[in-house]
């Protein structure tokens, strides 16, 4: 292998592109390096046309633990298991950037691998691994439209900055990742603090001119590996062909067209494309299936682009809106959002801290306390079809939502529980992400959750014949996504964007036609909005009764251990006493949490008690725990007693305490001093000034006679002993 190498200088840092090194068998390798941050890109394509419908384009990314130095926590099991979440919308996000530029008339199995083999935990893996698949792609033989270029744009007073690093990305309002071409924009992803839909424009305009640079750079390293592209296949449908299938199928694309509208997969599809096959011979029965989809799809943009929705909709018009909140008895907050035929029912639920997700990455070790998983079973489109873990699609679809909730989620702070949102899709025709959006605000309203803002969201789609002739839909439908050119996801608030995402089919999106769709968008924003705020419209002041009551206290780091106490034996008798789950944190954090509120307030009290500084001066009503010959010991807070010596119980003479107090007897006392070892004495004499002159300090001592503990203090009245027997014995002494 001929080893060629090639460096660029990328948001102040170097891009290292190298081939030749690596995967010696794959259609292409490259390798790049950005900082300490290290991915390995293959691109593999079968040697035979598929039998499939579609283009069988694969793109797995996987992230070794290895990368950051890391072993598997587990115990048990040390390999890598099954894609993370993060793993999976990273290989989306790749192969949203690519799919579009193959042709459409390239049916090869091509498989493209990401293994990220060192992290420097400031270069994010994805954005050098879309760079190096685009390298790949270029370099390789396989038929492609490319390279493009897939960049990050962070964003801080207005001023954007190109793949900010990941300490920067605290301090960013924006997180958008633009794939571009030298004509287009490919790709968008996007979360945002509320961000106003020109600011996102802006930045899409950086990035597409940093792309300039990064796509000049893939070309020079295409030429330089030389490889020659391979020829593209050519269109099989003929006009022959294609006027047959009209003749049979004319005056049936109506009903095609209505059945779609009805139901997203349509209903009579596949019994007309099977009568029209059958017309056929067996070589050109497939021909003459696709030429059937092509014909339909011709049909519905043509009538889109003279302004006839599928459904007679305007093009900016929203399908009928219903909203419900409350609609399960038992769970914390619920909603129904539906839109047209799509209809999503949005669950929260509230939990402990400690509930929330623990994810192990080769970046290290996080926990997340807000997420939001999605959920689309066969029976939503009509289908019949399997169930089981969630697909890649689902995976996705759930974190759009959860990203365009994020950052309107109160802090721990001011709202200290583990969120979890769970979108059940009960039928679907038309984005369903964005119902999972509504409903999820709508949830969490009802669930008591006090959200900064509510949020909306729309998908936008697109049909273009040319820069001068296209037309921009609100709101789109299974059909209008499907034939159409673009499906634009956009959410935010009333003050600005939250979350974007898009896909295209077309290489001619421009910059222009993107911001004539965020207007429309946020126009019809504001219309959903609306709607949903008619059915609530501020968040509920209380959670649920069905939700545990959670509040936090902070106590000192040091007096982590008089809380838990030895062995756990202190923060175990809390929980047992009051029935409420305790948990401490490293960072001197308590979290008590339970159902009843009266017992999260007892634990409560009990915390603050164990970590409160008892000073001299303060009254307490306390509970006689002991008695002993010289005094008694008081409880004044949860696990804190004082001495009331047998002189402090009385103005008068006190021959035995148990004259005076009994155990269980509730007291009121006085804390006379904490001495320089913590220890309480307390006085039952409320009054200071009628505390009796000592004339010797309490010794306290073993009894060699009868090993019983007891305190004597010389008094001007009544025996007592010698003071040499103390200072000339010091075996025993303590005081």
């Amino acid at each position: 292998m001929k080893k060629i190498e090639k460096t660029i200088d990328l948001g102040g840092r170097n891009l290292t592109l190298t081939t030749g090194t690596l995967a010696e068998q794959a259609s292409s390798a490259v390798l790049a390096r950005y900082g300490d941050t290290v991915v390995l890109a293959t691109v593999v394509a079968s040697e035979n046309d598929t039998v499939l419908d579609y283009f069988p384009l694969t793109v797995d990314y996987q992230e070794r633990l290895y990368a950051g130095g890391r072993i598997k926590g587990s115990r048990w099991v040390k390999r890598e298991g099954r894609p993370t979440d993060d793993e999976i919308l990273s290989a989306r996000l790749i192969d949203r950037s690519i799919r579009p530029l193959f042709p459409k008339t390239y049916k090869k199995d091509v498989q493209v691998i990401v293994t990220v083999l060192s992290v420097d935990l400031e270069n994010d893996p994805t954005i050098p691994s879309a760079i190096a698949v685009s390298a790949a792609l270029s370099s390789s033989p396989i038929p492609w439209d490319g390279p493009v270029s897939i960049l990050k744009v962070g964003m801080k007073d207005n001023s954007y900055f190109i793949n900010p690093l990941v300490s920067e990305m605290i301090y960013s309002d924006m997180d958008l990742i633009v794939s571009s071409s030298k004509k287009a924009i490919v790709m968008l992803e996007a979360g945002a603090k509320e961000v106003p839909e020109e600011k996102i424009l802006e930045g899409i305009k950086f990035a597409q001119e940093e792309s300039k640079k990064v796509i000049s750079f893939i070309e020079d390293f295409t030429k330089e590996v030389g490889n020659k592209k391979l020829a593209v296949p050519e269109d099989l449908i003929t006009e022959d062909i294609k006027k047959k299938v009209k003749k049979l199928t004319n005056d049936r694309l109506d009903d095609l067209v209505k059945s779609f509208v009805e139901l997203e997969g349509g209903q009579s599809i596949w019994e007309v494309k099977k009568a029209v096959m059958a017309e056929f011979d067996e070589k050109e029965q497939k021909i003459a299936g696709d030429t059937l989809e092509k014909i339909l799809k011709e049909k519905v943009r043509k009538d889109i682009l003279s302004g006839k929705r599928p459904d007679g909709r305007k093009l900016d018009e929203i399908r009928q809106i219903t909203c419900e909140v409350g609609v399960l008895p038992r769970t914390h907050g619920s909603a129904i959002f539906k839109r047209g035929q799509t209809q999503v029912l949005n669950v929260a639920t509230l939990g402990a801290p400690s509930l929330s997700q623990l994810i192990e990455t080769a970046e290290g070790e996080e926990t997340k306390r807000y997420i939001h998983h999605y959920s689309m079973p066969p029976f939503a489109s009509g289908e019949v079809g399997r169930i089981g873990s969630p697909s890649r699609r689902e995976i996705g679809h759930g974190a759009l939502a959860e990203r365009a909730l994020e950052p309107v989620i109160p802090s721990e702070e001011v709202f200290p529980y583990a969120i979890r949102l769970v979108s059940e899709v009960m039928s679907s025709n038309g984005s369903t992400s964005m119902a999972s959006t509504c409903g999820s605000t709508l949830s969490l309203m009802d669930a008591g959750v006090p959200i900064t803002s509510p949020v909306s969201g729309i998908a936008m789609g697109l049909i273009i014949e040319n820069d001068k002739k296209f037309v921009v839909m609100s709101d789109i439908m299974g059909l209008e996504d499907f034939m159409g050119d673009m499906d634009f996801k956009v959410t935010g608030t009333k003050d600005g964007v939250t979350a974007i995402q898009l896909d295209v089919k077309t290489l001619n999106l421009s910059i222009e036609i993107l911001e004539e769709a965020l207007k429309q968008a946020k126009k019809g924003r504001a219309h959903i909005l609306d709607v949903m705020l008619k059915t609530i419209k501020t968040p509920r002041e209380r959670v649920s009764t069905f939700a545990p009551k959670i509040q936090v206290v902070k106590v000192p780091v040091e007096k982590i251990g008089e809380v838990i106490g030895p062995g756990g034996k202190t923060i175990k008798r809390i929980i047992a006493e009051t029935g409420a789950q305790v948990e401490v944190n490293n960072d001197g954090s308590v979290n008590i949490s339970g159902i009843d509120a009266e017992a999260v307030n007892k634990a409560v009290s009990e915390v603050e008690a164990l970590v409160k500084e008892v000073k001299s001066g303060e009254i307490y009503t306390g509970e006689v725990k002991r008695i002993q010959p010289f005094g008694a010991f008081v409880e004044i807070l949860p696990g804190k007693d004082g001495l009331v010596h047998i002189s402090d119980m009385s103005e008068g003479f006190v021959k035995n305490p148990e004259d005076v107090v009994k155990i269980g007897d509730k007291v009121e006392v006085r804390v006379k001093e904490v001495d320089n070892l913590g220890r309480i004495n307390l006085s039952m004499l409320l009054d200071p000034s009628k505390d009796k002159e000592k004339t010797q300090p309490v010794r306290r001592f073993n009894d060699r006679n009868n090993g019983k503990r007891f305190s004597d203090r010389t008094k001007s009245s009544g025996p007592h002993f010698p003071t040499s027997r103390f200072l000339g014995n010091k075996k025993g002494f303590s005081r």
